[in-house]
């Protein structure tokens, strides 16, 4: 119940001009937005943005050019979706640039999304990922997608669908893609080799493919980009640049 009365609050607060300056230099699908796309990504953005704790590691500084930016990609996912779809999700670590898992010999990391409530993300991965805006790889929309994908409680590539009828058509779809990119079959990849790891991997992949190489994944992928369009109930294809 206060987590709703925090969402309402943050809800009917105008959106800061200067908010907008930040989105207008970091975040290169806000100026193509229309009037009413625009609206609703400003209201999940500012929910997002001023109901979560934003962390700082050493030699990282917050403040709203971070803020905002983090939101973007959390609110991209969201913005036409009812509801609020990160309640589980409390904090976010931010780290100035790539990190090291020390327990893991060393390996270097871009972000993670933990089962905790907590996403740690390097901030120059999520600048990188939003600024380069046709690459498919986008860390901030890779690790939020986790976070979609663990309402039900698990890291297993299906987040909660509107209908029970709709999960045998996901799991179909998703899985045949899957396959497809683990066993290489899929030459020339829309997606990222990343996306084979696990079923988990693979949804948050192949998020950021179809927001960043949407007309690819429709041509080559399209049963698979037709089913994101149905969760997401968003059309990237159709907003992007001739």
């Amino acid at each position: 119940m206060l987590g709703y009365f925090f969402r309402w609050r943050a809800a009917r607060q105008p959106f800061p001009e200067a908010w907008r300056e930040i989105l207008r230099m970091n975040v290169p699908f806000y100026p193509r937005l229309d009037a009413a796309a625009r609206e609703r990504f400003e209201t999940k953005l500012k929910i997002f943005a001023r109901t979560k704790h934003f962390i700082p590691t050493k030699d990282m500084a917050i403040d709203d050019t971070v803020v905002v930016t983090i939101s973007a990609a959390a609110a991209r996912l969201v913005m036409n979706l009812p509801g609020e779809h990160y309640q589980r999700l409390t904090e976010i670590v931010v780290y100035k640039s790539h990190y090291q898992h020390k327990e893991q010999g060393g390996t270097v990391v871009f972000g993670e999304a933990h089962t905790w409530g907590t996403v740690v993300l390097s901030y120059d991965a999520v600048i990188a990922g939003l600024k380069n805006k046709d690459d498919g790889h986008n860390t901030g929309m890779h690790e939020f997608a986790h976070v979609l994908d663990i309402v039900d409680g698990q890291f297993d590539g299906t987040p909660v669908l509107d209908e029970i009828a709709a999960y045998q058509p996901w799991a179909k779809t998703m899985g045949k893609a899957f396959f497809a990119l683990r066993d290489k079959s899929e030459r020339r990849a829309v997606l990222r080799r990343y996306g084979a790891t696990n079923e988990a991997e693979f949804f948050a992949v192949a998020t950021e493919a179809f927001f960043e190489k949407p007309r690819q994944m429709q041509k080559r992928h399209q049963e698979l980009y037709d089913v994101l369009v149905a969760y997401y109930r968003i059309d990237p294809a159709a907003e992007a640049e001739p």
